[in-house]
């Protein structure tokens, strides 16, 4: 009778048990290491393949494509909205890379949401994951198809609007950007080292074009274009800096490796700091050379401006043309990149069977989940040529931004919760960086417009109305006796 009673207030209560069970780091490391039914994924990445792929995830987004859009909003002051977001996402990257040396494995966030907070709070971030890789790399590859026509230009052809904008931007089909993301497709099908060292050549070519542009850009520097610095006030900084912010998702994305990682828990932090130094750096550089280039109202929305401020004062239709190129590779290197992150994310999610099994699905060839990969290549791809990049950029940020504020409380709960865990990285001035990390975050957010938030509230009630479907029915950690949980966890 009392075995009768207990199950009955467990049925009571299962829903609230459900949604606060944790998942063990020690069962997550272990499921990374024999990966389930599905196969496991090849430990191939050293910490330059690991650099390269933050880098190639966050550089050249913000200032190749997002850079037209934030001037307007922002003015000449534009670069310290990157600074300001810069800083921001700073104050989380020393968190995911505390986190990245404790969780060596492939769901980034999720994963550090599930070992601190519980399967509730872990779905909402892996649902606003699906949201930041997904759309971040619909949105850069929205801009692969004013560079296509950039370069097209030099010979007398170019794509007719039609074929190369989205609709509500004056098309009816993005070819480029589907083009460019099922690419990437293709390259992720064949395996994690043939991408990274794909990525690896093509970040090199973008860090260069960046350098260059700087270089000739400040040949006809004028100070002058600075004054006022900020027209739009201290508001238009603020926002323009939480327009800009999804550009510093790159670390994010380094974190997905964590399994594919050869030593996971010294490597991860390194690169994921590293590379916020070098982005950071390059991405202010650019943006006080093209503002000082040209005055602030000329930029208007433009989304391959760094190529007309070139051609404009170089005169030389080549020079464009090598730079239009290098914009469209490093256009490819983010989708690739960030596509990349988004499969490992959800191979994650299904292991914990929150999302279907086909996409923890290994191949024993290629040691990638192609299946999933596929399926996110071709949704992913048909986004990119039907949605424009305004609505796409800001869901981008609101997403991306909910995350990051999740890992902060997660150090938070950890150094509290399991003080003596070896850490290989630990935050600096604990525990205000984290608390300023999670309070950055909110800041940004709450500077998107009312739209974003309408769209992101949209978003979160479709994953509430999925995990009821589906994730809690058939969740692996929700189906286990409180007793086998309990065992689980000890």
């Amino acid at each position: 009778m009392s075995t009768l009673t207990e199950a009955r207030e467990d049925s009571k209560t299962s829903l609230g048990r459900q949604l606060l069970r944790r998942k063990a780091i020690t069962t997550m490391e272990s499921e990374a290491a024999d990966g389930g039914s599905g196969g496991t994924l090849r430990r191939s990445l050293g910490v330059l393949q690991l650099t390269m792929i933050s880098i190639g995830a966050t550089l050249g987004t913000g200032i190749l494509v997002i850079l037209g859009q934030a001037v307007p909003v922002a003015g000449p002051a534009v670069w310290i909205s990157f600074v300001i977001a810069g800083v921001a996402a700073l104050l989380s990257a020393v968190s995911y890379a505390e986190m990245a040396g404790m969780v060596p494995v492939a769901g980034s966030s999720y994963s550090y949401s599930y070992a601190t907070m519980g399967e509730g709070t872990a779905w909402v971030c892996g649902w606003c994951l699906v949201l930041e890789y997904a759309v971040s790399v619909a949105a850069v590859a929205v801009g692969a198809g004013q560079y296509v026509n950039e370069t097209l230009s030099v010979v007398g052809l170019q794509l007719p609007d039609a074929l190369s904008q989205p609709p509500g931007s004056g098309g009816l089909v993005n070819i480029p950007a589907l083009v460019v993301v099922l690419l990437a497709t293709v390259l992720l099908v064949r395996g994690a080292k043939e991408s990274a060292v794909v990525n690896t050549a093509i970040v090199a070519v973008k860090i260069v074009i960046l350098v260059f542009f700087c270089a000739v850009a400040f040949t006809a520097f004028n100070a002058g274009h600075f004054a006022p610095l900020m027209p739009m006030g201290a508001a238009g900084v603020s926002a323009a800096a939480s327009k800009v912010f999804f550009s510093y998702i790159g670390f994010d994305a380094a974190s997905t490796a964590g399994e594919e990682a050869r030593n996971p828990k010294r490597d991860m932090p390194r690169a994921i700091l590293l590379s916020m130094l070098i982005v950071t750096t390059l991405y202010v550089l650019v943006a006080v050379a093209a503002v000082g280039a040209k005055d602030w109202q000329w930029f208007g929305d433009s989304e391959a401006a760094l190529v007309q401020i070139l051609a404009e004062i170089t005169g030389q239709a080549w020079i464009a043309v090598v730079f239009a190129i290098g914009a469209v590779l490093a256009i490819c290197s983010v989708v690739l990149t960030v596509l990349y992150g988004q499969t490992r994310i959800l191979l994650t999610m299904s292991r914990d069977g929150l999302v279907p099994s086909v996409f923890a699905r290994v191949s024993p060839r290629t040691h990638t989940p192609v299946a999933g990969t596929w399926i996110v290549g071709i949704l992913v791809a048909v986004t990119a040529a039907l949605v424009p990049l305004g609505a796409l950029a800001d869901a981008t940020s609101i997403g991306t931004l909910f995350a990051f504020a999740l890992v902060n409380i997660a150090v938070i709960i950890l150094r509290r919760t399991r003080p003596s865990l070896p850490r290989t990285y630990r935050v600096p001035l604990y525990p205000v960086v984290p608390i300023l990390g999670a309070v950055a975050c909110v800041f940004l957010m709450a500077n998107l417009d009312g739209i974003t938030w309408a769209v992101f509230g949209a978003w979160m009630a479709a994953g509430v109305v999925l995990y009821f479907a589906y994730g809690r029915r058939n969740s692996r950690i929700g189906k286990l006796a409180e007793t086998e949980y309990q065992e689980a966890r000890a």
